[in-house]
């Protein structure tokens, strides 16, 4: 998902976004919708959250340490 479609969803959630990058403001947004901050950490690149609207961006970088 491009950068200005997750500011998008930001400011429908009044997530204040000054200076986050991507990885940072994603883990605002799941914050806010009331679940883990888990956006790029998964664990040896598994995930079991299959319907996760995050899961194609989030796994790569896991992979990668881009997500630290």
């Amino acid at each position: 998902m491009d950068m200005n479609a997750i500011l998008s969803i930001a400011r429908l959630l009044s997530i204040p976004n000054p200076g986050l990058n991507k990885v940072e403001l994603v883990r605002c947004i799941q914050r806010a919708e009331g679940n883990i901050d888990c956006f790029a950490r998964a664990r040896e690149g598994d995930c079991h959250q299959y319907g996760c609207l995050w899961r194609e961006e989030c796994l790569p970088l896991s992979r990668s340490g881009g997500g630290a």
